[in-house]
């Protein structure tokens, strides 16, 4: 059985480490960006994943910029994008600009992948 695959944005490397346990615990192998929001969307349309996750916690402007970028794109706009945790105001933001996104706490991201994703 192939894994599902997911691309996990998230703006500070040094704290990738335990994002990507977590996804691999859930059953997926993952890539990562944590720089360029451009090389993320370059990178995910040559390969598409299953999901992309992308945080909140960090440049959430910059998370926001590169799902509405994804979720308009011909290529890239059917694959689910799961946003995780974020300050409520930013969230708010998120949610009016990208309707399409499913949004998570890290603790509920396991449950969500499960419900939401095939």
């Amino acid at each position: 059985m192939q894994k599902r695959r997911a691309f996990l944005i998230h703006w500070k490397k040094e704290e990738l480490g335990p994002k990507i346990r977590l996804l691999r615990a859930a059953g997926y192998s993952v890539a990562t960006e944590h720089e360029d929001g451009a090389r993320a969307g370059r990178n995910i349309k040559a390969n598409l994943p299953d999901v992309i996750v992308i945080y909140l916690s960090r440049l959430p402007s910059h998370g926001r910029e590169t799902a509405e970028y994804l979720a308009g794109a011909k290529a890239t706009r059917q694959v689910p994008i799961v946003f995780v945790g974020g300050e409520p105001q930013k969230v708010a933001e998120v949610k009016a600009r990208v309707p399409t996104g499913i949004f998570s706490t890290e603790a509920r991201l396991e449950s969500v992948l499960k419900k939401f994703i095939p």
